[in-house]
C-alpha cells in the first residue's frame, strides 16, 4: 500500500472570495478549475508541486450557487454542508481544511483502513467522477462518506485514484511550492495508525489540538496555512 499527498483543499464561502484570498495571501491568481455536478461544487486550481511533493496542487473549492448534488440525499464532500464549517468560513474567510492522498487502488486502500486493528476507519464509498478539460478528460475514483465527513478534523485524507490524466500534467508552474505538510490531533496514535494503513508518507503527526499545517514557498515568501481545528 502506498499513498502520496495529491492536493490541498482550501474551502471558501464563494469561489470569488477564494480567488481574492489567493491573490492576497499567496500572491498569485489561481488557474482555471471546473465544476463537479456530482457534488454541486466548483473550484480553481494552482500547482504547488515540489521535489518533496511531486504532482501536488491546491484546490480552492466552494459550493456552486443554486446547484445541488446530483445524487439524492447526498451531503457534499469535505464537510462543505457542515453548518459549523460554513459559519467559520463566513466569519473568517477561506481556510485550509483538508488534503487528498493519491493511491494506486482506492478500493484496496479503503479496505486497508477498515481492517487496521487500531483504526477500523470507514473512509466511505469509492465514487467515480470525471470532467472535461482543454488538456483532456479527467477521470478519477474518490472516497466520499454518505455524511460527507473528512474525519480527524481533516487530517485523515480523502483517497483518490486518478485515471490516465492527472491535473498537474497540463498545469503550468505557479511560483508556489509545498515545502511541508504536518498534522496535530489529540488522538495522534490513532491517526498515525490510519495513515500507516494506507502507506501515507510525507505527513508528520504530532499530539495536540486539531490542526493541519501546510508551509509553502510563494512570491510573497514563506506562507503557512493552518486549519486551526476547522
Amino acid at each position: 500500500m502506498h499513498a502520496e499527498v495529491d492536493h490541498l483543499v482550501i474551502a471558501a464561502p464563494s469561489l470569488a472570495e477564494g480567488v481574492a484570498w489567493c491573490e492576497a495571501t499567496l500572491g498569485i491568481t489561481p488557474g482555471p478549475g471546473g465544476t463537479h455536478p456530482l457534488m454541486g461544487t466548483h473550484n480553481r486550481l494552482l500547482n504547488v508541486a515540489s521535489e518533496a511533493y511531486p504532482k501536488a496542487y491546491a484546490e480552492i473549492i466552494a459550493i456552486e450557487p443554486r446547484k445541488a448534488p446530483s445524487r439524492p440525499k447526498t451531503r457534499r464532500w469535505f464537510d462543505l454542508d457542515d453548518a459549523a464549517l460554513q459559519a467559520a468560513l463566513a466569519q473568517h474567510g477561506p481556510r485550509l481544511i483538508h488534503f487528498v492522498a493519491r493511491v494506486p487502488d482506492a478500493h484496496a486502500a479503503v479496505q486497508a483502513l477498515a481492517r487496521e486493528e487500531h483504526a477500523h476507519i470507514d473512509r466511505g464509498r469509492v465514487l467515480e467522477a470525471s470532467r472535461d478539460t482543454p488538456a483532456g478528460r479527467l477521470e478519477w475514483q474518490i472516497t466520499v462518506r454518505d455524511d460527507g465527513q473528512r474525519l480527524f478534523y481533516g487530517a485523515l485524507p480523502t483517497l483518490i485514484q486518478w485515471g490516465a490524466v492527472h491535473p498537474t500534467d497540463a498545469m503550468p508552474s505557479s511560483g508556489l511550492a509545498l515545502r511541508s505538510l504536518r498534522a496535530a490531533h489529540p488522538r495522534a496514535p490513532a491517526l498515525s495508525a490510519a495513515l500507516s494503513a494506507v502507506g501515507m508518507k510525507g505527513l508528520q503527526v504530532d499530539a495536540g489540538p486539531p490542526n493541519l499545517v501546510a508551509v509553502l514557498d510563494t512570491p510573497r515568501g514563506i506562507v503557512t496555512l493552518e486549519s486551526q481545528g476547522l
